[in-house]
């Protein structure tokens, strides 16, 4: 949610691909690709963010600390960033969801969303589980 210069995200992005394929990912096994180069992660986001109301992002905690560090003037990117993580997990239907416990308020929201969303257009989302982890 903080600009970046492109070159070191540039950089972040293959830094983060080789943690991954060190942690022992295995590509023959597992689809790896980078989430900004699928639009359908900001389009779903901007869909559910039509969905959400702004109170309920405001009382997220990691909003509240967050826009505190950022001397009170957080960003839209800033609150509406649980809305893309729902996005995230709801774009590919996923049912459990490995968190911890900072982000269970954050899966909390999804779930909510995927209600919301099943009430008003029919089944379509499965409502996800956190699987929690230390």
């Amino acid at each position: 949610t903080m600009p970046k210069e492109p070159a070191v995200l540039r950089q972040n992005i293959l830094d983060t691909t080789a943690a991954i394929l060190a942690c022992g990912i295995d590509p023959k096994k597992c689809f790896l690709f980078r989430q900004s180069l699928v639009p359908e992660h900001a389009e779903l986001a901007w869909i559910l963010g039509c969905l959400t109301n702004v109170p309920r992002l405001l009382r997220l905690p990691q909003w509240k600390m967050k826009r505190a560090s950022q001397s009170n003037e957080g960003t839209v990117g800033l609150l509406t960033y649980p809305v893309l993580q729902a996005a995230d997990i709801l774009l590919y239907k996923s049912t459990h969801v490995p968190v911890g416990e900072d982000q269970v308020l954050h899966l909390e929201l999804a779930q909510d969303i995927a209600q919301h969303f099943n009430k008003k257009y029919g089944e379509f989302f499965p409502v996800p589980k956190a699987i929690l982890s230390k």
